[in-house]
């Protein structure tokens, strides 16, 4: 076991922001942008007071276009059906892997995460295992000790201090890699045994600008509600649709939040992870792009935990739009000089993928309410292209959930698809309270609790 310094610690909170105060999220709000977003909607106001009805056009139309494009963009992610082929690596001399698993109030599960550590088709003595635990989570600490007898496991013990976040704890655990690469496992992952081997395939194929490959995330408790299931399509199509598309065009790819595989010099030159960012796997993934380097996927896939709780799923998803708003922001600070950096085309997927899925999130509910209104109204209320294009989405979304369970391998996408139009409206429910959060508590970091629901491969990842 091995304590942090006060040094190490100040280190993992501060670092990156001193040294990148301008891609941190310390900060929430630069003046620049108070101003800017002050004028945009001071414009916004004047323009529908002084032309409401041309200004409502001006807005449908912008509308009808943003969401046409992320249909179409999810359509084109569907259709492709090929799978995600990998290569094993078989390397004459084993690189030092380093797997780092932030823990926090976990004790019930860490004696599986070590179970699947140790199942890992990689040899013990080339990896640099670490548990990153609270300081204060005495049970964590305890069942850590318990269950990590091998000697390339080491429980890093890392004091309580703010920000309370996982990319803190992370940002310990890099300082102390021994390892040419790194991965990062949550509490409830269980990666198939051969994902770091394909990974170490990855790297070797790529250049020096591949920096990272993400594994697929798959939900293995899918049929445990109605919750479960809808959160196991989304992921269905997004790790097994939607990455893999913007990897193969090599444009910015947001990272899932575990089972991203790192080259640990890339990594280290981009300056780890922002402490005070609560997504920071979608942050990183943009400051990749930012600095040139590129993301691609790989095909062994991690088993997650879905939440299961109307409640757990809220704060989870708070959490996730309040980190994408934290992003958004730290992109947009310069926004010339992200584009520069990025390249236009990279700028623009960015603006598709991360502020128009921000903009759904605010919009789904209230759409929802004004479609059902208009369809149950005698009053024209709605275009031809208002419900054409709602009804494509719809139709799409379907599509993407069926071509998912092909690939995915699980029906329970296809019975998540038909009631998808309820789960969308939830997000609204997040993404006003993500607005709340951000600005009055931007780095509290919302605990998602794990070991809830049976899940079908917890003994055996390989399935």
């Amino acid at each position: 076991m091995a304590t942090v310094s006060a040094a190490e610690l100040d280190a993992a909170r501060l670092a990156f922001h001193r040294a990148f105060p301008a891609r941190s999220s310390k900060r929430v709000f630069f003046a620049t942008q108070v101003l800017a977003l002050t004028a945009l909607i001071g414009l916004i106001v004047w323009a529908f007071a002084a032309a409401p009805a041309l200004s409502f056009e001006v807005a449908h139309i912008a509308a009808l276009c943003l969401f046409a494009l992320a249909i179409g963009l999810r359509l084109v992610a569907a259709a492709s059906l090929a799978p995600i082929l990998w290569r094993l690596a078989k390397p004459q001399q084993w690189p030092v892997y380093t797997v780092l698993c932030p823990l926090y109030r976990e004790a019930n599960i860490v004696p599986d995460l070590v179970a699947a550590l140790n199942a890992l088709d990689y040899p013990a003595n080339a990896l640099d295992v670490k548990l990153l635990v609270e300081g204060d989570d005495v049970d964590t600490i305890a069942a850590a000790l318990a269950a990590s007898s091998a000697p390339h496991i080491e429980i890093v013990i890392v004091p309580a201090a703010a920000p309370r976040t996982k990319p803190k704890a992370l940002n310990v655990g890099l300082a102390r890699a021994r390892g040419e690469f790194v991965v990062v496992y949550d509490a409830e992952d269980r990666p198939h045994p051969q994902q770091l081997l394909a990974a170490l395939g990855a790297f070797e194929d790529g250049d020096g600008r591949l920096a990272c490959v993400q594994a697929p995330l798959v939900i293995d408790n899918a049929d445990a509600n109605w919750i479960a299931r809808q959160f196991a399509s989304e992921y269905a199509i997004q790790f097994r649709e939607v990455l893999p598309l913007l990897a193969r065009m090599r444009v910015p790819v947001s990272l899932g939040g575990s089972s991203n595989h790192f080259r640990t010099e890339a990594l280290r030159t981009v300056g780890g992870w922002d402490s005070y960012n609560v997504t920071e796997d979608a942050d990183l993934g943009y400051r990749f792009a930012r600095d040139g380097y590129r993301i691609d996927v790989i095909g062994p896939p991690t088993y997650e935990e879905a939440p299961v709780t109307f409640a757990a799923w809220l704060n989870q998803r708070t959490r996730w739009i309040k980190g994408h708003m934290q992003t958004w922001l730290v992109l947009m600070r310069d926004p010339i000089r992200t584009a520069r950096e990025m390249g236009v085309v990279s700028f623009a997927m960015m603006h598709l993928m991360l502020s128009g899925g921000l903009v759904a999130a605010f919009l789904h509910g209230p759409i929802a309410c004004v479609i059902a209104i208009a369809a149950l109204s005698p009053y024209t209320l709605l275009t031809p292209a208002d419900f054409v294009l709602a009804l494509c989405g719809y139709c799409v979304a379907i599509f993407a959930a069926l071509t998912a369970c092909a690939l995915s391998n699980s029906l329970s996408h296809a019975r998540a698809a038909l009631t998808m139009p309820a789960y969308w409206p939830l997000a609204s429910i997040a993404a006003y309270r993500a607005l709340f959060a951000l600005l009055f508590r931007p780095h509290r970091w919302a605990k998602t609790a794990h070991g809830v629901s049976p899940r079908i491969r917890m003994l055996d990842p390989a399935r």
